[in-house]
């Protein structure tokens, strides 16, 4: 029998990484009990064992990148953390209204300070799209810039935001198609902060989540929710949909922006549950079509996911240079922790892992049909 040195080096071998070596995705270990955790652990393991210091890499995004590429994490015996987060995404619904707060309270309720630190001066907390862009403010406008363009926005209408963040997406359309609009958040920090940059502007955001908005019956020419879906969970997809379906005016177009999954699954990672994004799920084109299935007609839908990579590895540049201004306050393995996301991310998008999706529908169809925007 192998022992759990022997098999980490033959599992690391078949994605191009080596232990010890000198290439940016070579790993040095620190802990010989490393590989054991490692190889009864998972995902989790590997990344709190990361946090502890056990082990590193020069590029942990391109030892990612090897390591999704060769599909190491299929050929992994199932974790008992693993089979327990997918017992429990199966059984319960994590992500039912009682928990809707949870995720704000854990992620982004941080502190603002760390995110604006880390993201550009509008900050978006979601992929940008750097087509003509040179840098991330000019990629963020050029997202916020096309999503109001694939939603056919126009001066006086009404658009609301589901998981509207700081307010970005309302303040833009604002200021450059004249719209008035709602935007909603879990995250008390976030709602706070948007109060105060949205002054002046005929928007408002409010702390509810997108069950509640949806029984007040209230309506909007259009709708939106950017980088929001990963927390619905596949037990309440359909509810979401119907709640948009509801709010929705006639002829009103909505516009989902998601993180996308190449297979349908029902569990996400480990380690970014438990440390990054609790209940998070990531979706399928096989979920996402069978939950909107009779309620909108799919008009658009656009991948754009290598443009997460860059805006992920921007957003770690910012991070590691604002760090001095931060480590007072998170402390050293919320660096490791915080930099272990951000690169993961990045890797998992440079390697097609995962992919980022812009998809535009329409209640009974656009009359003529709809023009897609790029």
């Amino acid at each position: 029998m192998m022992s759990a040195r022997a098999t980490i080096e033959s599992l690391l071998a078949q994605a191009d990484v080596a232990i010890g070596g000198s290439r940016s995705q070579d790993v040095t270990v620190y802990n010989e009990r490393f590989f054991a955790r490692a190889l009864g652990g998972g995902s989790l393991a590997l990344g709190e064992a990361y946090m502890d210091g056990w082990w590193d890499c020069e590029h942990l995004d391109e030892f990612f990148v090897k390591v999704l590429a060769a599909k190491l994490d299929e050929k992994l015996p199932w974790s008992p953390s693993l089979i327990l987060l997918a017992l429990k995404s199966i059984l319960r619904n994590r992500q039912s209204f009682q928990r809707a707060f949870s995720i704000g309270r854990a992620h982004y309720d941080l502190g603002n300070d760390l995110f604006e630190r880390m993201l550009d001066p509008r900050m978006v907390y979601s992929c940008a799209y750097w087509e003509k862009a040179q840098n991330l403010a000019e990629a963020q406008e050029q997202k916020l810039d096309l999503i109001c363009r694939k939603l056919k926005l126009e001066k006086g209408q009404r658009l609301l935001d589901i998981g509207c963040g700081w307010g970005s997406l309302l303040k833009f359309a604002a200021e450059r198609y004249g719209t008035a609009g709602l935007g909603i958040t879990v995250s008390k920090a976030q709602a706070e902060l948007a109060h105060t940059r949205l002054a002046g502007y005929p928007v408002e955001v409010r702390l509810a989540d997108y069950r509640g908005l949806a029984e007040a019956g209230e309506r909007f020419d259009a709708i939106a929710s950017i980088g929001m879906f990963e927390h619905v969970g596949q037990k309440n997809y359909r509810t979401f949909f119907d709640a948009v379906s509801r709010m929705l005016s006639q002829g009103g177009l909505f516009l989902l922006h998601t993180i996308g999954a190449t297979i349908t699954q029902y569990n996400t990672d480990p380690w970014i549950d438990r440390y990054i994004f609790p209940g998070g799920e990531i979706p399928s084109v096989a979920q996402i079509g069978g939950a909107l299935e009779g309620l909108f007609v799919m008009e658009d839908w656009h991948n754009f996911g290598p443009d997460y990579d860059k805006t992920l590895m921007v957003w770690y540049h910012n991070f590691k240079s604002a760090w001095p201004e931060l480590k007072e306050k998170y402390g050293e393995r919320f660096y490791r922790m915080w930099s272990y996301y951000l690169l993961s991310c990045a890797g998992s998008f440079r390697a097609r892992h995962n992919q980022l999706w812009q998809v535009v529908l329409s209640k009974g169809g656009v009359p003529g049909g709809y023009r897609s925007v790029r």
